[in-house]
């Protein structure tokens, strides 16, 4: 009957470390791997089973030879393999230098962010020079209020709440532009 491997099962009871050994167990930990391995990492196949056969011969000398290597052992320790560089790719979140994913920093461009602190800057102080009706009417805008919603929070009509933000943006424009920051 196959095995998990998809060979023939066979009982090994000791490791002798011999080239024929190693290599018949090179193949049933490689065959375990690819059986494993998701697409994106098949092409570390080879280096994972490097590392599945390195701990495996850790074990082997830290019990003496006296380790049942059972298919059984060998499936879950190359299964342990991939899932610990699966998880060691997530924490690092590794890119291939070959790879033709553009990164883009979450950070974005610095000249850009500079840019946008000094208007942000001049945004609020031209704001404070605003009429205070107008600055509170601005402000509510700017931070996404309809003018009905501004209407009702500055408890006034309609029509002066949308003139107050008509006339605030106008002077907040004006004072931009005297800054030299265009609109």
């Amino acid at each position: 009957m196959p095995d998990a491997l998809g060979r023939r099962a066979r009982e090994r009871s000791t490791f002798s470390n011999a080239p024929a050994e190693v290599e018949d167990l090179r193949v049933d930990i490689m065959r375990a791997v690819r059986s494993i391995c998701p697409r994106w990492l098949a092409e570390q196949a080879d280096d994972l089973t490097q590392v599945a056969i390195s701990r495996i011969l850790d074990r082997v000398r830290a019990t003496n030879g006296e380790l049942e290597l059972s298919p059984g052992y060998l499936y879950r320790t190359a299964y342990s393999v991939v899932v610990d560089e699966i998880r060691r790719r997530r924490r690092l979140q590794e890119i291939p230098l070959e790879s033709e994913i553009v990164v883009v920093s979450k950070d974005g461009d610095p000249e850009r962010l500079t840019l946008g602190r000094e208007v942000g800057h001049a945004i609020t102080q031209c704001l404070s020079r605003l009429a205070p009706p107008r600055r509170r009417a601005v402000t509510l805008y700017l931070m996404g209020h309809s003018h009905e919603e501004i209407r009702a929070l500055l408890e006034c009509r309609y029509k002066r709440a949308e003139n107050l933000v008509y006339r605030g943006l106008s002077d907040l424009r004006a004072c931009l532009t005297k800054r030299g920051i265009r609109t």
